[in-house]
């Protein structure tokens, strides 16, 4: 262990301590570090995002910390430390590149791949009580966008899946069609669950056409932020009184500007 990390622990060990810690960090579970730790790892991904390397560093630090803040917390209750948290790690990366550490022979990234999700499916099959699911660890806490691309691998590595990207246009054009009937039934429920399925079709297209579906999302999510700000910095004020027609009109002007 590095001298720098041994003296994180001790630091997250002492705002523990029943004694002498800090009354805000004795009061926290698992369950009320756990947004802190997704968020912080959202904040990892915005300085990636932003070619930021001074707020990466930063972000990491803040992201290890939730690391050595939950295995404190079950060091308290006796369930296990941060040495297991490494061992295990170690022993997974070891177990899963059999092609470094052992005598396989795996010739490309995508054959590593495939033999890292057969070595999961051992790994999910070992632990299963019944018959294992390829859905089966899946994390539920996942961005729901990220989930429907996962599932879908998941499903395609045995065989459920389309042929093309053009069979899932054709799935999407299918549930707009549904969401269509959904409106004219009137039943938000119903309509709740078809829009659904059309972003579930829509992540699938993503996936099959080897774009990552959250990425090009949050790409559109900060052009339309752009976008937006430039024309109220163009309108000003006047901005929300413009007629939809006047905002249409600054919106096609920035994106020419573009």
């Amino acid at each position: 262990m590095s001298v720098a990390f041994a003296e994180l622990v001790t630091i997250m060990r002492r705002l523990r301590d029943p004694q002498s810690g800090c009354p805000w960090d004795l009061e926290q579970t698992f369950e009320t570090i756990a947004p802190y730790t997704l968020e912080e790892a959202y904040e990892v991904a915005e300085a990636i995002a932003n070619g930021d390397r001074a707020g990466l560093r930063e972000e990491l630090g803040d992201l290890l910390l939730q690391v050595v803040f939950h295995a404190q917390m079950a060091a308290d209750e006796g369930s296990f430390g941060i040495d297991d948290v490494i061992g295990a790690i170690n022993a997974k990366m070891i177990r899963r590149h059999p092609h470094v550490f052992g005598d396989a022979e795996i010739a490309s990234a995508d054959a590593q791949t495939d033999s890292w999700e057969a070595i999961k499916a051992q790994e999910r099959a070992a632990k299963a009580d019944g018959v294992p699911s390829v859905l089966a660890d899946v994390p539920l806490a996942l961005p729901a966008l990220v989930r429907a691309e996962k599932l879908a691998r998941r499903a395609a590595r045995v065989g459920f899946d389309w042929p093309d990207a053009g069979g899932v246009l054709a799935k999407i054009r299918e549930e707009l069609a549904e969401v269509e009937q959904a409106i004219a039934e009137g039943d938000a429920g119903h309509i709740a669950e078809e829009v659904g399925d059309v972003l579930f079709a829509v992540a699938n297209l993503a996936r099959k056409l080897g774009v990552d579906a959250e990425a090009a999302l949050s790409a559109a999510n900060r052009k339309f932020t752009h976008r937006f700000q430039a024309m109220e910095a163009q309108a000003g004020d006047a901005f929300p009184a413009l007629s939809l027609a006047e905002k249409e009109a600054l919106w096609q002007a920035v994106k020419r500007e573009e």
